[in-house]
């Protein structure tokens, strides 16, 4: 055996101790702790599920003008929970125009039924094989949520979620979907230059690789679900349920439109979120 034989053996026994002094990289759940949603956090250098215990009550019906994404949503959600075939989605589109808020409203929904949510940063997303391993013994449904995805130039974090979408060795758990939202519809940044890279002397050797592997990254999806601004007319029709939900009467409501029509103005934005502040603001000043 030569010295550098040897000197390899020694380092891999004195590796192999020192591992087994390090603490696992995934801290253990009490799952006996009552809680649909969890968010994943990094504590000491491992990786855990922390319980949510007072999620947002939205439901269903209290979301409109996106019937379309609603329905299919909810339909690929319940196929997931009855063992069913169904795709990881991604919700692009305007902001504050519900996608987040249908994601809750579909686990509130389904709670009852086994599903469960596991809210996942984007810096956290070299974790996810770490999450499937946790939660595949379970019996439980998990949708793992990413809110407001996007990736700047150079950012490799995307590719650990890419792989996991469609392409590792490892094969997604059963019993975990992947859903996200992106006020994008491609989630890595498209740029001129990648088009005049074409002609670029000391560019990218196959810049159309590089291209087309920023625009596939969002084809990892199955589903794709598309959010657009609302009308004026629709963004009262919002106002009015949530003012009537705070308790507001009819005339209150009458009362609120010129109102509400300043504060969508002046927020620059008539959307769902627009309206559910401003019934949060008009209510709480006048009941």
């Amino acid at each position: 055996m030569t010295p550098l034989e040897q000197f390899l053996i020694r380092a891999e026994s004195v590796l192999s101790r020192v591992e087994s002094l390090l603490p696992p990289a995934v801290e253990a759940i009490n799952w006996d702790v009552p809680s649909v949603a969890y968010r994943w956090r990094r504590r000491n250098g491992r990786g855990t599920l922390q319980p949510i215990t007072h999620s947002t009550r939205i439901s269903l019906p209290d979301l409109y003008f996106v019937e379309r994404q609603k329905g299919l949503l909810e339909q690929n959600t319940r196929q997931f929970i009855e063992g069913r075939p169904a795709n990881n989605v991604l919700l692009t589109g305007a902001r504050g125009t519900g996608k987040s808020s249908l994601i809750r409203a579909c686990l509130n929904q389904f709670a009852d039924s086994g599903l469960r949510l596991i809210e996942v940063d984007k810096n956290d997303l070299a974790d996810l094989m770490d999450i499937g391993e946790l939660i595949a013994p379970r019996p439980e449904r998990f949708i793992l949520y990413c809110d407001d995805l996007s990736f700047d130039e150079g950012d490799s974090s995307y590719k650990t979620l890419k792989s996991a979408l469609d392409g590792s060795v490892a094969a997604q758990p059963d019993n975990m979907l992947i859903y996200a939202t992106s006020n994008r519809r491609h989630l890595l940044p498209e740029r001129m230059s990648d088009n005049a890279g074409y002609t670029q002397r000391d560019g990218d050797i196959h810049p159309g690789e590089t291209v087309e592997e920023k625009i596939s990254f969002s084809d990892r999806f199955g589903l794709w679900l598309s959010f657009y601004p609302f009308s004026q007319d629709e963004y009262l029709t919002i106002v009015a349920h949530w003012l009537r939900s705070f308790g507001c009467t009819d005339r209150q409501v009458e009362e609120a439109r010129a109102e509400a029509l300043q504060w969508a103005l002046h927020r620059g934005s008539r959307s769902g979120r627009t309206a559910w502040q401003f019934a949060r603001d008009f209510a709480g000043k006048h009941l």
